[in-house]
């Protein structure tokens, strides 16, 4: 090289810091998965074949990036004497901008929540990360310095990256005669025993085994040592040889016989796909023949990434066409609800080169998706009803997303429903695990609804005054916190027959689980309070839309309620918050005229006092639903006259 030339790539050498985010995971990785090194291979192999799948998939349109050579595969050398490791592979390459925005910088959404789940408990905090991914990170493990080389297909630039896992990194045109990515690990002190041919081929096949690119090393042999001069023999030596060998089975495990696949096999596979330190929590593999022919292999994961809520994020399916990698992500083979799912898809159905227009039209593809469909329902299924312990950790991860479903998924609608879970007064804790056939098979014999209550805390619904009648009638109410459930609800109207029916909504009628005399009563009661219902009506005016003696309160002064067909407040509030305009509906106080409080408003002959009391008996029940007051001020100077 000329010195003119050194002189241009020095020049071109730069130093940039990186993102924060990066350090303070590179700080807690390197500490934290200190005790299972072994990742380090497993991840950066992962790595490159996924490189090599993006060429395959952009090669599909342009088979000139494969500059002449289509067999792809992985490489992994060690020297004793530079004391390095090295992973090549001639997949797609990167170019500079790239290597900035893969290596530089982390993009996930939910960034910020993972680094405030962490603990500091190293334990924990090894499966939070390796939940997240590391990828590429993980190298600093092993290696106090990478060294990483790349040239993008198609292009005529290299560059080189390479930091010791600091603050920084550097960036530089580099020289590179094949496409691809080359990583040097310059090992720690005291991480030489990855320096030994034994130890890194064990290590591939233990976690690479079925990585579908053959990776190579170099072949050895066993030289036994030349007889000395004095007649003693010298110690024998592994050497290397010229030529390579495929360490791994380099075949498509889900193409390969059930019966011949282990359990540490298909959790391997699953932590190849999914990147995913953890075992999967259950998996299903398939081969459909007839009209369709494809193979799944699909995962549902022990726990939730950190994005699960971002749904512009892509999903976790890859599809292959016999065998050949297609792309990655592919939604149309899996819905939203259930973005959870991990896994491949192979068809023998589709062309090589079909793009995600054609995936939109196809009735292959909608025949496949709903082939997955009903293999994840009908494992989960099988999870709920024959390991409890599992679907309790499955719900608590993913219920909430397995909601949406209700109101994506119309032909699934039933079993999704006989999946969901709910917290309930009959356990009485924030545990979702009452299924709605639960409800029903232990329903009052004169009941015919399934009575439920939505807040914005599980402590609202618990605590909620609506609750009173039916805690006092013994009548079971589910309790609904989550957000998503009052849009479920939308969509969830009736289960085997009985109706989903608010207990904070429209006129409470009990039907047969009230007796006559109860309703009797209930009349009377109502007679007599009329007066007083209406004097309360006019002095709130347009606060409320009516007031009524209630049906459900024991112990409360008063609640409001909201007609049948109106948003109910915790929507209504749920709305407003989002940004969005709720259509305006008021709602209706309920008084329970056996109360202090309302005994005292009815006995009340000053007219600001008996304001102050209606006023505040109407603020206390909007409190008590979880909503806020529109004049705080003005309660408490009320609360305040009326106490002092």
């Amino acid at each position: 090289m000329s010195a003119k030339t050194s002189e241009k790539k020095t020049a071109q050498k730069q130093s940039m810091p990186f993102q924060a985010e990066v350090k303070q995971l590179l700080q807690l990785m390197i500490h934290s998965l200190y005790s299972n090194k072994e990742i380090v291979l497993r991840e950066l192999i992962s790595n490159a074949s996924d490189a090599a799948d993006k060429l395959r998939f952009e090669a599909i349109a342009n088979g000139a990036l494969y500059e002449g050579d289509s067999e792809l595969k992985i490489r992994v050398a060690f020297d004793k004497e530079t004391r390095t490791i090295t992973i090549s592979d001639n997949g797609i390459g990167m170019s500079r901008d790239e290597v900035i925005a893969n290596i530089g910088t982390i993009a996930k959404s939910g960034t910020k929540e993972f680094f405030n789940a962490l603990s500091g408990d190293q334990a924990k905090d090894a499966n939070l990360i390796g939940q997240f991914g590391v990828g590429f990170y993980s190298a600093f493990i092993i290696a106090d310095k990478v060294t990483l080389t790349t040239r993008r297909a198609g292009s005529t630039e290299a560059v080189r990256w390479e930091s010791t896992g600091e603050g920084d990194f550097t960036l530089e045109d580099a020289d590179k005669a094949t496409r691809g990515t080359e990583i040097v690990l310059h090992l720690r002190k005291d991480e030489d025993e990855f320096l030994n041919d034994w130890k890194l081929k064990s290590i591939i096949r233990k976690y690479s085994d079925h990585i579908t690119l053959p990776i190579l090393m170099q072949k050895t042999e066993w030289k036994e040592g030349e007889m000395g001069a004095d007649g003693v023999q010298k110690p024998g030596e592994m050497v290397m040889l010229d030529e390579f060998e495929t360490i791994n089975k380099a075949s498509a495990l889900w193409a390969r016989s059930k019966n011949d696949i282990t359990e540490d096999e298909y959790n391997e596979f699953y932590k190849h796909v999914s990147h995913d330190f953890e075992a999967p929590l259950a998996y299903t593999h398939s081969r459909v023949e007839g009209k369709q022919e494809y193979i799944s292999l699909l995962y549902i994961p022990s726990k939730a990434p950190f994005d699960l809520y971002d749904r512009e994020r892509r999903h976790g399916i890859k599809l292959y066409v016999k065998r050949v990698f297609i792309m990655e992500d592919a939604e149309k083979l899996m819905p939203q609800y259930l973005r959870f799912v991990r896994g491949v898809i192979d068809t023998a159905d589709l062309p090589l080169n079909v793009s995600r227009e054609i995936l939109q039209s196809s009735r292959d593809v909608d025949a496949i998706k709903a082939g997955s469909i009903k293999k994840i329902l009908g494992l989960l299924e099988d999870m709920a009803k024959d390991k409890p312990d599992d679907y309790a950790k499955f719900y608590t991860e993913f219920g909430r997303v397995l909601k949406e479903g209700l109101g994506e998924d119309f032909a699934n609608k039933d079993k999704i429903a006989g999946l969901l879970r709910f917290a309930s007064t009959r356990m009485d804790t924030a545990s979702q695990s009452i299924s709605l056939k639960d409800y029903v098979e232990k329903m009052q014999p004169e009941q015919d609804a399934i009575y439920y209550i939505t807040a914005d805390t599980f402590a609202a619904a618990q605590h909620s005054p609506h609750l009173e009648i039916f805690r006092k009638k013994g009548i079971e109410v589910l309790l609904m916190s989550d957000r998503v459930d009052e849009w479920m609800l939308g969509s969830l109207t009736e289960f085997e027959g009985k109706k989903l029916q608010s207990i904070a909504k429209g006129d409470l009628d009990l039907g047969k689980l009230e007796s006559e005399t109860e309703k009797e009563i209930q009349k009377k009661i109502e007679e007599e309070a009329k007066t007083l219902v209406e004097k309360i009506k006019q002095t709130l005016g347009g606060q409320v839309k009516d007031v009524r003696v209630t049906h459900r309160l024991t112990d409360s002064p008063a609640c409001l309620v909201s007609e049948a067909h109106d948003l109910s407040g915790n929507l209504a509030r749920m709305l407003k918050a989002a940004g969005q305009n709720a259509p305006e509906s008021k709602p209706i106080l309920e008084i329970n005229t056996s109360h202090k409080l309302v005994k005292r408003l009815e006995s009340e002959s000053t007219d600001a006092v008996f304001t102050d009391l209606a006023h505040v008996l109407f603020d206390q029940a909007l409190l008590a639903e979880g909503g806020t007051l529109d004049d705080p001020a003005s309660f408490v100077k009320r609360m305040n006259s009326l106490i002092s």
